[in-house]
């Protein structure tokens, strides 16, 4: 019974994110998942906008009023976010793939004049070597290597939960681009579960510390419950938020 009720599920999102994003419905599950993903994707990577400042922004492409200043890379960087789920639904007949993502990087990348500003490759890998935190990452000139070896592993897997937990564990350690990385990745992981039959995921910003706890046992002990555990809570928050629009 379980089975047949995400099935119903997945088949209610995948046509109502066609419907409702083609007549720019902004009152339904499509809207929602776009404000919900963008807003705590972006929040977990330190962006100021609240939730309904994010809204504002999609729904209307403008901003409140307000007597604090916003920081344009937050605007850029959720408009870009936007787009970049819109790329996503534009290719869920495709395989996973190295110019797949990065096409995704771009779309989240291209508008954001502070990393333009600073030389960062948008919608390719990176150029110059990148830390997480005190850890060090995949070299540039390995990245593609590394990456062609994750999705060699990848399309050799039955996928479920876990798979796409190793899967995004180990994109993260690469750490392909030179920025937006947890936000590309998190596209990725939402995809994929659509694409397979699963139950999608949203990281919530609240779950942060968790989510980092996660990765950081993955890189440092190859562990993957931390991280499947949290898999499992945030499929049950999304579930629960898209039951109310069936």
């Amino acid at each position: 019974m379980e089975g047949a009720a995400e099935k119903k599920l997945l088949e209610f999102l995948l046509e109502r994110f066609r419907i409702e994003r083609k007549r720019f419905d902004r009152s339904g599950v499509y809207a929602y998942t776009q404000r919900v993903l963008a807003y705590n994707s972006n929040k977990i990577e330190g962006s100021t906008l609240t939730e309904e400042q994010t809204a504002a922004l999609f729904d209307e492409g403008v901003l409140p009023g307000s007597e604090d200043y916003y920081r344009a890379k937050d605007v850029e960087e959720m408009n870009g976010h936007f787009l970049m789920f819109n790329r996503m639904l534009d290719t869920l007949e495709e395989p996973l793939s190295q110019e797949l993502m990065k096409q995704f990087h771009y779309e989240l990348k291209s508008g954001v004049f502070e990393d333009r500003a600073n030389g960062y490759a948008i919608g390719d890998y990176k150029k110059r070597p990148n830390m997480i935190g005190v850890y060090q990452t995949v070299r540039p000139a390995d990245v593609e290597g590394e990456m062609g070896r994750l999705l060699d592993w990848y399309g050799s897997r039955g996928i479920t939960l876990s798979v796409l937990a190793e899967f995004h564990a180990r994109y993260e350690s690469i750490h392909p681009f030179q920025d937006g990385n947890g936000r590309t990745g998190r596209l990725i992981l939402f995809r994929e579960c659509l694409r397979h039959g699963i139950i999608p995921v949203v990281i919530e910003d609240a779950n942060r510390n968790q989510y980092l706890a996660a990765l950081k046992s993955y890189r440092e002990e190859g562990r993957l419950d931390l991280l499947i555990g949290l898999l499992e809570k945030e499929q049950e928050f999304y579930l629960e938020k898209c039951r109310y629009f069936m």
